[in-house]
């Protein structure tokens, strides 16, 4: 992702605080095991209104209250395990009052209705809507809590004729009301709540089976874009990826949706693509920079998840690094080094402005431009120097352990380093210290 989740980063980051409280306890005391939602978003107005279920399990001994990321919408007929229940909503939390206190290892199933217009990420289209990023503003979920990955369901209630994409396989599409048709969606595993999305409209779409799986293209344009042609290195880029992976691509489906703008993000199961964005590569045969980062982070990011937001090189790094291997692998070495190139100019910039951290720094950044200097393009630069430290063989056999054994997890740069000292036979403690820790 490199546009919509800066948003959020103005806010946690630079300002040093969070969308919530530290009273709040937003995420305190429990897991979510399960999100479902069944709502019907209004094509025009892009209010949602619907109903919404919550299974939870309590993480501490007496666990009273359940708070969740704050949201502009209504939420009301509240009940846990179907006894009434209050909810208070305010600027810090979402806050369900159990009636009894949950005891650890308890689960707890919450349902209500939810009604109202979004603050932020939901974006009209031409005929239809996408989502993107702030899944906690069109539904109730912890926005800030990436290591806390829960199983999706999405009933969308559309009008007949559009299309839907959102996370995981479409199970079905039924009648319902007259001219209304449900869209149901199931996640084939657990995601971060920041990966939940959908988008509707009347799309056009394309799609081409490969050995790794299908690749559907949309356009949500209107613009009746060449598909094949704008996504053309696509499957190349998906079998390239999969392999130095060592994992196949998730539930062997993949969707690109084409929207105006300059959109860039992955979600579970898709990426938006704005198409300003491929205009400004277009004249580029060494580009398709945005096409290759969102698709990596099918991989890095979505299957493998930093636990925290300390640990987001680990993300956008890597996902960063990928597309650099990428084009050296279908471009050749110098494409490579000018992607190396291009980081360390951003690394410098803010060197000579008197900032430089380790990579897991938890402290506040100046701006969105050093954060990114350092998550994205110092990240990517200390995957460089750990390949040439310890060759290609170790590195990429790290890669694979590294994805293997956390895919459908999360991760902290401590299991990052063990996996590349497993496949190394090398002790990278100094490396890691100097780099990544700042010790």
């Amino acid at each position: 992702m490199i546009s919509v989740r800066l948003a959020l980063f103005v806010v946690m980051i630079v300002s040093g605080v969070a969308p919530q409280s530290a009273t709040a306890s937003v995420g305190d005391g429990f897991e979510v095991r399960r999100y479902a939602v069944a709502i019907r978003p209004d094509i025009v107005s892009t209010e949602v209104s619907g109903n919404q279920t919550i299974v939870v399990r309590a993480t501490a001994q007496s666990v009273k209250q359940l708070a969740f990321t704050p949201n502009a919408l209504r939420i009301s007929n509240a009940t846990a395990d179907g006894k009434p229940i209050s909810v208070s909503s305010g600027e810090d939390a979402i806050v369900f009052n159990l009636q009894q206190a949950l005891k650890r290892g308890r689960q707890v199933t919450l349902r209500f209705q939810i009604e109202g217009k979004p603050a932020r990420g939901v974006n009209a289209l031409d005929g239809g809507l996408y989502t993107s990023y702030f899944a906690c503003d069109w539904m109730v979920c912890l926005q800030d809590t990436p290591g806390d990955k829960a199983a999706f369901a999405l009933d969308l209630s559309l009008p007949v004729g559009l299309k839907s994409t959102s996370v995981g396989r479409q199970a079905f599409a039924v009648a319902a009301d007259k001219g209304i048709v449900v869209h149901r969606w199931r996640s084939a595993r657990p995601y971060s709540p920041y990966l939940f999305a959908f988008a509707v409209g009347p799309f056009a779409r394309q799609s081409v089976l490969t050995k790794h799986g299908e690749i559907v293209y949309l356009d949500g344009t209107g613009s009746q874009a060449n598909l094949p042609a704008l996504f053309a290195q696509t499957p190349a880029m998906v079998a390239f990826f999969a392999e130095k992976a060592g994992v196949p691509l998730p539930d062997r489906r993949y969707v690109q949706l084409l929207v105006p703008g300059r959109e860039a993000q992955e979600s579970a199961s898709f990426s938006l693509i704005g198409k300003e964005e491929l205009d400004r590569e277009r004249d580029n045969p060494a580009s398709d920079w945005v096409i290759a980062h969102e698709l990596a982070h099918q991989w890095w990011g979505n299957q493998v998840t930093s636990a925290r937001w300390q640990h987001f090189w680990l993300n956008e790094g890597l996902a960063t690094f990928m597309v650099a291997a990428w084009k050296e692998h279908s471009i050749g070495k110098a494409a490579y080094e000018n992607e190396l190139h291009v980081a360390r100019r951003k690394v410098e910039r803010v060197r000579q402005l008197g900032f430089d951290k380790p990579l897991a720094w938890q402290g506040t950044y100046p701006s969105l431009s050093a954060r990114r200097a350092v998550q994205y393009s110092k990240g990517a630069l200390f995957l460089d120097h750990l390949r040439t430290e310890i060759g290609d063989v170790a590195f990429w056999k790290g890669i694979r352990r590294y994805t293997r054994d956390h895919a459908g997890g999360t991760v902290t740069s401590l299991d990052f380093q063990n996996a590349m000292q497993k496949a190394s036979g090398c002790d990278l403690s100094p490396m890691f210290s100097l780099w990544v820790y700042g010790t």
